[in-house]
């Protein structure tokens, strides 16, 4: 792997140098668009809106629009200027219960490294965080951008997770959702029962991306010209509209899996 940023984790008056790294990847198929009339590829063009000319990427530079005909130019010296003292900072200013925050905050993950071997704090902020419970939580620039982050052990490694803010997480008040259906004590204990029964450890290695395995499947198929095999659709047929029987159908269905 190769490290896509290189600074300073710091908790308190400690620093570590770290390199991160990035610890997700995608598992999406690779797509080319095509002109469906002679299956060449479809290319995409930066052009000048004036010229119509292609424009080089070492001639393109990023703008702030002020009037309708008027940019400020931002260079990346402005970027770096706008918060100096991050850029090459991961400072962790609190430390929360890695519980308490909510899945919607989280985006991707980061593995860090220490920038020199047997590094003593680094081992020491690991094994404190899992030793606590906490997760660090800090805030870094990362491309020119500044991100909120939490700093989470995760086996032997430190790994920085970048999160949220606060105003990206849409209110719910615009969703109509009721707020006086009423469920009954017996159809509540039926459902934390099934709750119960289906509940096991999370591992996510049972899990596999199966849409883009069976893509593939059926793309590799039509390579071989042969006609592929589509799964039907099996859809669940609910018997009842009565809530309490579904739930104790479901119970009867998962006993006899």
């Amino acid at each position: 792997m190769r490290s896509i940023w290189k600074g300073t984790l710091g908790f308190g008056l400690v620093s570590i140098p770290v390199k991160l790294y990035s610890a997700v990847q995608t598992s999406s198929i690779d797509l080319d668009m095509l002109d469906a009339r002679d299956h060449e590829r479809i290319r995409y063009h930066r052009v000048n809106e004036k010229t119509n000319k292609e424009v080089p990427y070492d001639k393109i530079v990023k703008g702030y629009k002020i009037n309708d005909n008027d940019y400020v130019i931002v260079e990346e010296a402005d970027f770096e200027a706008a918060a100096p003292e991050k850029s090459k900072v991961v400072e962790i200013e609190s430390f929360v219960d890695i519980a308490g925050v909510n899945p919607m905050f989280y985006e991707t993950s980061y593995y860090t490294e220490p920038d020199t071997k047997n590094n003593k704090a680094y081992a020491l902020l690991l094994q404190a965080l899992k030793k606590s419970g906490k997760a660090g939580l800090a805030r870094f620039v990362l491309r020119s951008t500044e991100s909120l982050c939490i700093v989470h052990p995760v086996d032997n490694v430190l790994v920085i997770t970048r999160i949220r803010f606060g105003q990206e997480i849409r209110s719910t008040g615009d969703l109509n959702i009721a707020d006086d259906v009423t469920v009954s004590k017996k159809e509540l204990d039926v459902g934390l029962t099934l709750i119960n029964q289906y509940a096991e450890d999370f591992d996510v290695s049972k899990f596999k991306d199966e849409y883009n395995n069976e893509l593939l499947k059926i793309i590799k198929a039509k390579a071989k010209g042969k006609r592929p095999i589509i799964k039907k659709l099996k859809p669940r047929v609910t018997k009842s509209d009565d809530l309490y029987e579904q739930l104790m159908s479901s119970l009867k269905t998962k006993k006899g899996a």
